[in-house]
């Protein structure tokens, strides 16, 4: 029990200190899963993060799970996955009815796009890192600049330049073996 109680806390702590969404949560889930706790390495992350853009839902609780359920099975990530939605759903129910009556308020307006701009400031900084654990050779670094152009510059859904490259990846891996 102590290791779920645990898990839930430490992703209760992320849950409440991310805004931003999957992006934002990075710097704060690498820190606490992988500096603080030991429970994976920066390349899971990664990999758990990548695959949780591929799978239906909310990143930040799919990777949440898949961390969990790497520490403690079925129950980790289910304890996990409730850990990182618990603050939300506290925050949601509180706030709600004050964000309502009082969004219209330019101290209000003025708060959120001050909040805004740091998430924006965080998620760059995701990129950053996550730039600098994927693209580590020549072919990384082309496979990064025609899926980034691709992304920029022709209306296709994301999904599916994630499986392209996903399937360019495995082609390349298949020719060097």
């Amino acid at each position: 029990m102590g290791k779920l109680w645990e898990l839930y806390i430490t992703f209760f702590k992320i849950g409440i200190s991310t805004f931003g969404g999957g992006y934002a949560m990075l710097p704060i889930l690498e820190r606490e899963a992988v500096e603080k706790k030991g429970w994976v390495s920066v390349t899971e992350v990664m990999d758990y993060y990548a695959i949780s853009q591929c799978t239906p839902g909310i990143i930040a609780i799919n990777t949440a799970t898949y961390i969990g359920h790497k520490v403690n099975d079925l129950l980790g990530g289910i304890a996990a996955a409730l850990g990182m939605i618990s603050p939300s759903i506290i925050i949601i129910m509180i706030l709600a009815g004050i964000i309502q009556r009082y969004s219209a308020l330019p101290i209000v307006e003025s708060a959120f796009s001050g909040i805004q701009i740091a998430v924006a400031v965080i998620i760059i900084n995701a990129v950053i890192k996550m730039y600098k654990n994927s693209v580590v050779d020549k072919i990384t670094l082309g496979i990064f600049v025609i899926t980034l152009a691709i992304l920029l510059f022709v209306d296709i859904p994301t999904i599916a330049v994630i499986i392209g490259a996903f399937i360019i990846s495995l082609l390349i891996g298949r020719g060097q073996s």
